[in-house]
């Protein structure tokens, strides 16, 4: 299953420019883990990391310009970094699997000259077989809604050689400047709405099979898990994978404390009702009787064990309205799936709960912070030697960062 390496967002709301992981030209950095753990205090933009990802799923779906208003977001003025003029901007660095060859997506919003927000740029590169440094190739470059994209799935030797994005013409009938000579690879592109993604039209063809890989894959992110849609769940797995869905539920319910058995039953009026067998009662409880914080934790396991998971699982705040002594269960959980079997998916978290964040590793736990000016900061514990060395040590990080430890030691 693909994974991020890494993401650049920046002049988005508080995200001025912040990194996580490793991107095409910080060959250096070390990846993003299966379980990424965004930690800080209220306000410092954990939310707007998340929301980072549902507006390129929104921007895929939607169209740039409803993207900026939906969920509240508020138009494109609201949601750029307060005092920047230049365009919100995404770098995506990811793989398709393990053995494939990394790809970069990057992404620049602008507004036009009637205050309409639009692609400015897109670009897909990835380096060619046996390519280990330099420039990758770039086998999608768009700029305002026309320009070049290279069909079928290898990038092989007999392609053209990459040029800038500042060579492709305003027009696409005419000639490119610094383009290479004709190739059956290559085809102009333009397309009638500037305001759409350049993967969401090409990503719908066969003769594109990359761009195609990737949309499926931005088709599968920001997955919001709530008690309140787990009737919807359950009737889905259970009518898409009716077979396994029993033994699912078993699992599930024996990692909850007091819960012997779990099952489902359909009511006279055709809903399928979810039951449990609480300890010491012989007569089963239904959903609506069990308390919010088992409902939670049951919703979030559910979708751990399903037979398909997405790609991307992001969370915000699991640990809102849980025992403490269940967060460590739950941080365990979501590792063990995010590393377990091929085909798991990428998890990533916010929080600021210290029991949560004891379960962490240094390396999988990023702190956000807010700098002098307002705007958000980013850097990975493991980044601190000292910190490293206490967890080495058998001190939980949870503990360090609730004593001051993981505060930066200067402000930016």
């Amino acid at each position: 299953m693909a994974k991020i390496e890494g993401i650049r967002v920046a002049n988005y709301r508080v995200l001025r420019d912040v990194t996580l992981g490793k991107l095409w030209n910080t060959q250096k950095a070390t990846p993003l883990t299966p379980m990424t753990a965004v930690i800080g205090k209220n306000g410092v933009g954990k939310s707007s990391v998340f929301d980072a990802f549902g507006f390129l799923g929104d921007c895929l779906k939607l169209g740039v310009e409803e993207a900026c208003d939906v969920r509240g977001r508020g138009g494109f003025q609201r949601i750029r970094s307060q005092g920047s003029t230049g365009p919100i901007e995404f770098e995506i660095y990811y793989r398709q699997d393990s053995s494939a060859r990394p790809i970069t997506y990057e992404l620049a919003i602008d507004v036009d000259s009637s205050s309409r927000p639009y692609v400015a740029r897109e670009r897909l590169r990835q380096r060619r077989k046996g390519q280990r440094h330099g420039r990758p190739f770039s086998f999608l470059m768009m700029r305002d809604g026309r320009g070049l994209a290279w069909k079928g799935d290898a990038l092989g030797s007999e392609e053209p050689p990459d040029f800038d994005l500042d060579s492709i013409s305003s027009r696409v009938e005419q000639p490119m400047e610094g383009a290479a000579e004709e190739s059956t690879a290559r085809e102009e592109v333009a397309l009638d709405d500037k305001r759409r993604l350049g993967i969401a039209t090409l990503g719908a063809l066969k003769q594109h099979p990359r761009i195609a890989s990737f949309r499926q894959f931005v088709e599968g992110w920001y997955i919001s898990v709530h008690a309140d849609n787990l009737g919807n769940v359950v009737q889905f797995m259970e009518r898409q994978h009716r077979n396994r869905f029993r033994s699912i539920l078993q699992r599930v319910a024996e990692r909850l404390p007091g819960i012997d058995n779990a099952d489902t039953e359909h009511s006279p009026d055709g809903r399928l009702l979810l039951q449990f067998n609480d300890t010491g009662f012989e007569d089963p409880f239904y959903a609506q009787q069990v308390s919010d914080s088992t409902l939670k934790l049951f919703a979030y396991l559910l979708m751990l064990e399903a037979p398909s998971p997405p790609p991307i699982i992001c969370i915000e705040e699991p640990a809102n309205g849980l025992y403490h002594k269940l967060l460590d269960v739950l941080a365990r959980e979501f590792r063990s799936h995010a590393t377990g079997r091929r085909g798991t998916p990428q998890i990533f978290v916010t929080t600021h709960q210290p029991y949560f964040v004891d379960a962490l590793a240094p390396r999988e736990t990023w702190i956000l912070e807010k700098r002098d000016d307002g705007f958000a900061a980013i850097r990975r514990a493991s980044e601190d030697p000292i910190v490293e060395s206490m967890v080495n040590e058998g001190l939980p990080l949870g503990n360090l960062w609730y004593s001051g430890y993981l505060r930066s030691r200067r402000r930016p």
